[in-house]
């Protein structure tokens, strides 16, 4: 099959999920000899080789039926999923109710970071609104005292000791909520004052937080930039794959894991995003992904959102590992349909 038998948008012939544009297409190359793909072609021109076709139409019938086979295959090499599955996983999650499903109100009550800092966004909004600083963001005295209901006094006074919450950007998790809140449409400014939605009123007073989450949730991953606020660069590969961490979370996720697991896991389906990562003069392209998957899929996503536990097992710098375990809330927030 030839390049331009491919559409733009069509799912990469290598396997990885990507669409032709955004992998092979991109980079001006085809699949490696020994990649799976390139076996793949070599299995289908001996098929085609060992037949005789009475015309191009039936000939282009056993091209098709051979790689729709092919695409539909679960793949080791894609940790179980085949490359069709993949394909919908990365590029339409929202859109692929066959294989998994984002259900709009949640069950019970969502137990997550996000939900009691909303929470408390929203009590000191209250019905008369909170007027904003001169720099857009909320109030000092807000910050403050919703860092010491959230933190606890203990480690409240541990975290004032290296860095006092002085803004709102101080206190990151809460920046990121309300941005997040706003993105969602729940909170907004009107004459001068952060205030709740219609919208958010109307579902606190029906289905509560439980109908809150989802919107919270599809605003983070949807419409935030998971780039904001860190030190790596832009990667829009890996919030596009928040669907294959979650993935990964409800396979692999009632046993205690390394964090390097899933890193190794990512790297391992999806080898090319090393060739895509800038030189840096002081860490490899390897250790860049690996630092940048963690903090930003496993930490500021699965753990804020309460879809994953994370514990710290040590603080080296040079090799700093987390313990993940998937909590209960991932089989209410995401509903895989072959796992």
């Amino acid at each position: 099959m030839a390049a331009s038998d491919i559409g733009r948008n069509d799912p990469c012939p290598c396997g990885s999920g990507k669409q032709f544009k955004h992998c092979c297409l991109r980079h001006g190359r085809s699949a490696p000899s020994d990649s799976p793909n390139a076996v793949i072609m070599d299995e289908l021109k001996r098929k085609l080789a060992a037949q005789d076709f009475a015309s191009e139409a039936e000939l282009q019938t056993a091209v098709n039926e051979f790689m729709h086979g092919h695409n539909t295959t679960p793949r080791d090499d894609l940790a179980g999923l085949s490359p069709e599955q993949m394909h919908r996983l990365l590029n339409h999650p929202f859109d692929s109710p066959s294989l998994l499903s984002f259900p709009e109100t949640l069950e019970s009550y969502p137990q997550a970071p996000i939900v009691i800092l909303f929470e408390l966004l929203t009590a000191g909004i209250g019905e008369k609104g909170l007027k904003p600083t001169a720099t857009g963001n909320l109030p000092r005295n807000f910050c403050r005292e919703t860092a010491l209901e959230y933190w606890g006094s203990d480690l409240y006074r541990q975290i004032i000791r290296r860095h006092s919450p002085n803004s709102e950007l101080d206190f990151s998790d809460l920046h990121v909520t309300r941005l997040v809140a706003q993105l969602a449409g729940l909170i907004r400014k009107y004459k001068g004052r952060f205030i709740l939605s219609r919208e958010c009123r109307s579902l606190l007073r029906g289905s509560g937080l439980a109908g809150i989450y989802p919107r919270l949730f599809r605003a983070y991953v949807q419409s935030f930039n998971w780039a904001y606020l860190d030190i790596y660069p832009e990667d829009g590969f890996i919030q596009s794959s928040f669907a294959f961490t979650l993935y990964l979370l409800t396979r692999h996720g009632a046993v205690p894991r390394s964090n390097h697991f899933y890193e190794d896991e990512l790297l391992r389906v999806f080898p090319q995003l090393l060739d895509e990562q800038p030189m840096h003069q002081y860490i490899s392209a390897e250790e860049q992904i690996r630092a940048c998957y963690t903090r930003r899929s496993l930490s500021n996503f699965a753990e804020l959102f309460g879809l994953a536990e994370i514990n710290e097992l040590n603080d080296d710098p040079l090799d700093h590992e987390l313990q993940v375990q998937k909590t209960p809330l991932l089989r209410e927030v995401v509903r895989f349909n072959s796992v």
